[in-house]
Parts: C-alpha cells; structure tokens; sequence
C-alpha cells in the first residue's frame, strides 16, 4: 500500500485504516499467538537490573574492527555483494543498485543522543558519502532499526522506503516524501526493478513512546531477485511462521537471523541462539548470517556471547555460517566463513 494513494479529495494525505489488517485487534496489532506480559514488578526489576546492576563485559573494551568503505568501492564492487554496516543495518547491491535494511548510524539507539546505548564502533562509511539508494526495507519502528536523523539524512538519495504498516507513516510526519513510502501488511510484495520483496511474519512488538505500544506492524523480509533468495528475521522471537516461510519462499541462499539482546525475561521477542539456528533450519536457509549483535549493549549478556553460541551451535549441526567484520564485503551467491573476529577483542 502506498501512503500517496491515500490523498482526501483537498489533497491532504489521510490516515491509512489499519483497522482492516488480519493483524490488527482493537487498539493495535497484535502477534498470532498471545505473549507473556510482565506484572508491574517484573518491568521495575528489569529496568533496575539494565540501570544499575548489568554483568560485566556487555561492551568491549577494545576497538571493534570496522573495513572503511568509501563510494568509488561500492561501485565498483560486483553485484550480490552485501556490507554488514552494524547491527541490522546491511547494505545489498543487486543489479547495480543498493538496498538498505534498518538504517542506523547515529551515536546512540535511543530517543536522545547524551543517553542510552551508544555504538561499539563508528559506521564503515557516513550517509553523505553512500551512493543513491535504491530502497531502504525497515523492519520496525524501535530505536535500533528507526534512526530518525538517518532517514531524514538519506531520504534526498533514496527511491523507496518499504515498511510495515504504519512505519510508513511515521516516515511521511518526519517529512519523507510519501510517493516515496510503501507499507506492506504480512505477505504483500513489492517489484522494483526486477527486484521482489515480500513482508513476511515476525513475533515481536512495536513503539517509541510510552503510549504507542504496537501501533505499528513489525515483519520480516524476503529479498528475490534472479534466483537468489535473501532472507532478513528483523527482530523476532521463535514461533511457527518460520516453517511456512521456508515452505513459501526457500530455500535461501542467505539467511540474515538476529542473534543477540536476548534474555529469558523476554523470550517472545527475540530468541535464545539455539532458537535462531532452529529458525535458520525452518526457513531452509543454506549461509547463516547472525545480525543484532556487535554494536549496540542492548542485553543482559557479554557482547561476544551471541557470537559464541551461534558459531559452537552452527558447528554441531553442520550449518555454514558467515561473520564478516563490519564493513567486509560477503558474496551472497558464494560467502565464506570469514574469522572469528570478535575472539580478538575484549
């Protein structure tokens, strides 16, 4: 769905009706199985622990390798190529364009830029010296995926912004151009260029305020193109739509899975590493990719241990998995493991 198509007859752009969405319950949209919600008790204590009291070793004390980009590389680089620019944030060439997942390249994955979590390492390269974009594919509307100052900055030099409902809107009030946002509800796809993606299910939740909870949608992404399949989990706990997304839509070449920022106090929304492998498998991934990891302190954990778990996992099952550095090229139609870097760094 485009937000310009929704244009009243005075040409003011009308709120989408999200009402309509299979997904959509009463006040907000809501996940197809019920999640545990926290007591008041539970949400003090757990904000207490993140406050004053998290473990050591959930941010390094040494430099996070980081490959520089610069433009004239990326051009010249060959297509199928994607960059891991931190977090969730991948850059994708696909037939001489570049795609653009859950930009962000501010200081700090938070409302404020003087608090909360602040980056391990800077970005392999600044939105000013990227090429044009060809789309950017956001996931979520949450601090760590939706980086305010980023989608203002690269609105000017990219096509299209492909979000889940809602998302879209947020985009158009922050002043994007709305012939430029497409929503999609699970399963709607859109064609750029010969280039198919398709909002696929997730299990997680959505807001940025303390009264906006689930007003937006939340979804995974299928990237098509010739016959190279990418699959990107945004942020997700374990759940039974992986299965039926492997069966619709793989088996893929790449499977990008978040693998960090867990914790079992929240298991719903993201998972535990021995649930992204089991994910990875149900998608009927071939590369596994762990992304959500390596940049910002957002759990209870060291930051090395997503790393760790999911390479010792991946070994015992014969699953290939791929790490490159931040800013290391990985051919999506032939990766390579690439090191263990993070054991370099304490």
């Amino acid at each position: 769905m485009s937000i310009s198509s929704c244009a009243t007859a005075s040409g003011a752009i009308a709120a989408p009706d999200y009402t309509l969405s299979p997904q959509f319950r009463d006040k907000g949209f809501v996940n197809p199985a019920p999640m545990h919600a926290h007591s008041v008790g539970e949400m003090a204590r757990l904000w207490w622990t993140f406050l004053f009291d998290k473990p050591k070793g959930t941010v390094p004390r040494q430099p996070v390798p980081v490959h520089s980009l610069t433009r004239e590389a990326l051009l010249a680089a060959p297509d199928n190529t994607l960059y891991r620019l931190g977090h969730s944030t991948m850059l994708i060439k696909l037939a001489g364009e570049f795609y653009l997942t859950d930009p962000v390249f501010s200081k700090r994955a938070s409302p404020v830029q003087w608090a909360g979590p602040a980056r391990f390492h800077a970005p392999p390269i600044a939105i000013e010296d990227l090429p044009p974009i060809k789309a950017v594919i956001l996931s979520h509307d949450h601090y760590d995926h939706l980086d305010h100052d980023a989608v203002r900055a690269l609105a000017p030099k990219t096509g299209m912004f492909l979000t889940p409902l809602g998302v879209g809107r947020r985009l158009v009030d922050w002043g994007v151009d709305p012939g430029k946002v497409r929503e999609h509800d699970w399963w709607q796809e859109t064609e750029l260029d010969g280039v198919r993606f398709v909002a696929t299910p997730a299990q997680h939740f959505s807001g940025r305020g303390l009264g906006d909870r689930n007003s937006t949608l939340w979804a995974s992404w299928v990237v098509l193109h010739g016959d190279l399949r990418v699959f990107f989990s945004g942020d997700t706990g374990y759940f039974a739509g992986f299965k039926e997304i492997g069966a619709k839509y793989g088996p893929f070449d790449v499977a990008l899975m978040e693998t960090g920022a867990y914790d079992k106090q929240w298991p719903d929304v993201h998972m535990q590493p021995e649930q992204t492998l089991q994910a990875f498998l149900d998608v009927r991934g071939k590369w596994l990719v762990p992304v959500h990891n390596g940049t910002f302190d957002l759990g209870l954990h060291r930051w090395q241990e997503p790393f760790d778990r999911i390479a010792a996992l991946a070994a015992a099952r014969g699953v290939s998995m791929a790490t490159p550095e931040m800013g290391e090229a990985l051919d999506l139609k032939g990766p390579q493991a690439g090191r263990a870097w993070w054991r370099g760094v304490e």
